[in-house]
């Protein structure tokens, strides 16, 4: 593996000097394939216009980002940042000039890479979802076949340019992102063909809920009673991270678990109140853009809740919050906001002009 690890590391100090006029774009391109992307832009607008496609991308980030927890425990891989200063590979010679950012010192472990499979597994389902509609509409099939290319394609660059950002980052090898990328893509396919996910009940969505943080948690204390530490990697990154203020505890692969486990449950509930039952048929498309415009006002007020990081169930504790608060306000709160309860029946679309007598 150190072999590997070295050629990684090659290819991270040829981006850092051969592509620092991109450094930008790296930045923009690791920050907006963070799963926070999907969760507070991305699935309120995919919800609200076509409800199906918004649930497939909660589904698809919360079961790929668990997988990818459990994946980072067992794989145990190591991060470029902290590894060239404590392998032994370089021997008593220097270690590559290995440069640090803002975002390069996540406190996980680094395989698969959480970015690169959450971007994959996003990315196919909207491409996924607009052809489909383009399918549905009937476009000829020449201008689908090219609408096809072109989706695929893009998908393939946004893909290409997160991979390059996090190995340009030192956050990640690019077998780390490789694997993230088809594992992505992987578990959104298998979600994708599970159909229950647009009929769930709330009893589904609670024993779903309890079984994934179960058998994360459970994972976590058997092997740390057998004297295994999954938060290894935490001491790593304060140790090698230039800048402590870099260390974040929102990148710990706890804060993801509680983040997700509380956006799963908060869809669920949102879904089963009385309100969205009452509206999710009749409504207009003035009342889509509505819906969509509060739900993202509501979450970016959201955003700027601040977590201490000095108390770590406080922190995990109101990350679970967020996350339940996450997907509550984009199902239910931007309805209530925008129309008073016992009106939502009155919202029926206007199919003819009927003569007032």
């Amino acid at each position: 593996m150190d072999l590997l690890h070295s050629w990684g590391v090659e290819l991270a100090v040829h981006l850092q000097t051969g592509y620092s006029s991109y450094q930008s774009l790296f930045h923009l391109a690791s920050t907006v394939a963070d799963l926070h992307t999907t969760f507070f832009w991305l699935f309120p607008v995919w919800f609200h216009l076509q409800k199906n496609t918004g649930l497939r991308l909660i589904w698809v980030a919360v079961i790929g980002d668990w997988l990818n927890l459990v994946l980072k425990w067992v794989l145990s891989g190591e991060r470029p940042y902290w590894w060239v200063h404590e392998t032994r590979f370089y021997g008593a010679g220097p270690v590559p000039p290995l440069q640090q950012f803002p975002i390069t010192c996540e406190t996980g472990p680094g395989s698969p890479s959480g970015h690169a499979m959450g971007a994959a597994g996003v990315w196919y389902v909207m491409v996924t979802a607009l052809l489909s509609t383009a399918s549905e509409k009937h476009c000829p099939p020449l201008l689908f076949k090219f609408l096809q290319i072109g989706l695929w394609t893009l998908m393939a660059v946004v893909e290409l340019v997160v991979c390059m950002s996090r190995v340009y980052m030192a956050a990640h090898f690019p077998h780390q992102v490789i694997a993230g990328v088809i594992i992505g893509v992987l578990v959104a396919e298998s979600v994708s063909r599970s159909k229950w996910i647009y009929n769930t009940s709330m009893k589904k969505y609670v024993s779903t809920t309890l079984l994934l943080t179960s058998i994360a948690v459970g994972f976590y204390l058997l092997l740390k009673a057998v004297g295994v530490d999954l938060l290894w990697t935490l001491d790593k990154a304060q140790k090698w991270c230039i800048r402590p203020d870099w260390v974040l505890l929102d990148s710990t692969p706890f804060a993801s678990l509680m983040r997700n486990m509380g956006t799963l449950f908060g869809l669920g509930l949102g879904l089963h109140s009385p309100l969205h039952t009452e509206t999710r048929k009749n409504i207009s498309v003035s009342f889509k853009l509505g819906c969509i415009v509060l739900s993202l006002f509501l979450l970016h007020l959201l955003e700027g809740w601040t977590f201490s990081s000095e108390n770590h169930v406080t922190f995990y504790s109101l990350v679970l919050i967020s996350g339940l608060t996450l997907s509550i306000s984009s199902t239910r709160f931007a309805l209530l906001f925008i129309i008073p309860p016992g009106m939502t029946k009155t919202l029926v679309p206007v199919t003819e002009n009927k003569e007032v007598k």
